[in-house]
């Protein structure tokens, strides 16, 4: 997917004069937060290890003990989709974002860093699908996406777009943000209830929010 728009010289130039950031400064912090992501999900892998004791198990101990840890490959699975869904959402708005400053670097860097501690509240879900750990993932995922629609506001606010981005075009890249946060936040209340009807609630808008995608004409907001 291409991370930027048409490049504009011009407009390129009077921006790095108003914002203090050089033309190639875009580039840097999409590779920057590209690599975020790559290492989030690689330390999401790293979660899920061999049961103890594993090389002295027989094959069917073995596979007893690897079917007993359904939970790690949920939350893997869960969290996987969750991050693809951020990095999608990403993609779509930088493209639309031409110029930088550094208020949106920083809101940027908070974004990755609830990003960053999506593989603990993972484990923390693996290990524990109850009331706790439930609230825990769900109130960091809600933190996430709010992240996320706060610097696309911003950035639209600080008028950081490409001249042609319409209304309609932005209010498009805003709404599967506010949809996973306003899912994801009303799901704590039934975590109290049930946590696994609340992670039901998870899969079905993110299986939703992949369709909408997946299924709309093409172009290149997410």
């Amino acid at each position: 997917m291409n991370r930027r728009s048409v490049p504009n010289p011009e407009g390129e130039a009077a921006g790095a004069e108003a914002t203090g950031f050089g033309p190639g400064t875009h580039e840097r912090l999409v590779f920057f937060t590209d690599a975020v992501f790559a290492i989030t999900i690689t330390l999401l892998a790293l979660e899920i290890r061999l049961p103890a004791g594993a090389g002295e198990l027989s094959e069917s101990g073995l596979l007893d003990a690897l079917a007993a840890m359904w939970p790690r490959y949920l939350g893997y699975i869960i969290s996987f989709l969750v991050i693809g869904f951020f990095w999608i959402s990403h993609c779509a708005k930088f493209d639309r974002i031409e110029r930088i400053d550094l208020r949106l670097v920083w809101l940027n860097l908070l974004f990755l860093l609830s990003l960053g501690l999506i593989p603990f509240a993972s484990s923390v879900l693996s290990e524990s699908h109850g009331r706790l750990g439930t609230i825990i993932y769900a109130g960091l995922i809600v933190l996430s996406a709010l992240m996320v629609q706060m610097f696309w506001l911003y950035a639209r606010a600080a008028k950081l777009t490409t001249a042609n981005l319409t209304k309609k075009e932005a209010r498009a890249a805003g709404l599967p943000s506010v949809i996973v946060s306003a899912v994801f936040a009303l799901s704590i209340p039934i975590a109290f209830f049930s946590p696994g009807g609340a992670e039901m609630t998870w899969g079905l808008v993110l299986a939703a929010l992949y369709v909408m995608h997946f299924t709309r004409p093409k172009q290149n907001i997410a």
